[in-house]
């Protein structure tokens, strides 16, 4: 099930595998703290793990938003986290230059919601050969995502996920229509549900993205319960002063609970 993650530990149990870490690179300390602690709790539960956290974020409503500590040195973090701890890591990129910047650097590369239909970003990351997950629009249906999964394979890459993370629900709100993961397997691919994104409140009028954390659980239960190949999760150690998206990440402390919470109920439902 997991072919395209070849770093990814543990697929001989059959369980869900997990995309996480912070949403962005904030520091060159941090994400070795988060990593170390993550990694932990997957062996202990023999779940595939792959880091996440974006080297740069380009998808900012305000001038003043944090961007990053600088590209090189932000991926340079990315494939020392790699490195030290054996497993997968994973970016998102934003322009066909960027995919040939990152693709040295990680495992996985990220094609934003907002960016899933852009037929040349899809086709730089397709030829760079890495594997590629592609996340769900917010303004597209489950079934119109095998246009992005056929572009990938007219470019000769069929190492791809699909994420699920919400639907827009008026101008403030998102909604998770749990039948786009088996719609959305029907392409033949593993598909993830990112269940910190699915719960932001986007278009704040200050610019920063609100989100409903104490949901987190909810949507999780229900993600593995209707049999998604992988869970996408951002946390942080303190998410009041993460420096983007801390208002819809999960606790680190918390991480633990909710995964072994999870696991019971993917094990029930297999």
């Amino acid at each position: 099930m997991y072919p395209t993650l070849d770093k990814l530990r543990y697929t001989e149990t059959g369980n869900f595998f997990l995309i996480a870490g912070p949403c962005v690179i904030e520091d060159d300390k941090s994400p070795f703290l988060i990593a170390e602690r993550l990694v932990a709790i997957t062996e202990r539960l023999h779940i595939p793990y792959a880091f996440k956290a974006s080297y740069r974020k380009a998808n900012r409503s305000r001038i003043d938003s944090f961007t990053g500590i600088g590209d090189r040195e932000g991926l340079e973090i990315l494939k020392a986290v790699s490195d030290r701890y054996g497993i997968p890591v994973v970016s998102d990129i934003h322009s066909e230059e960027d995919a040939a910047l990152a693709a040295p650097y990680v495992d996985v590369l990220q094609i934003p919601a907002f960016l899933c239909r852009q037929t040349s970003l899809l086709e730089a990351a397709a030829v760079t050969g890495r594997c590629v997950n592609i996340k769900k629009g917010q303004f597209l249906s489950p079934g119109a995502m095998v246009h992005a999964v056929d572009k990938m394979r007219h470019f000769g890459n069929t190492n791809v996920i699909l994420t699920e993370r919400g639907t827009t629900f008026g101008y403030q709100d998102l909604v998770v229509d749990f039948r786009g993961v088996p719609e959305m397997q029907r392409n033949q691919v593993p598909v993830v549900v990112d269940i910190t994104h699915s719960l932001q409140h986007p278009n704040q009028p200050a610019g920063v993205t609100g989100g409903d954390p104490g949901m987190i659980g909810t949507i999780g239960r229900a993600a593995v319960a209707v049999g998604c190949d992988g869970i996408f999760m951002e946390t942080h150690p303190n998410p009041a002063v993460a420096k983007s998206d801390g208002a819809n990440m999960l606790r680190l402390d918390l991480a633990e609970d909710l995964l072994t919470c999870l696991l019971k109920i993917h094990q029930a439902a297999r």
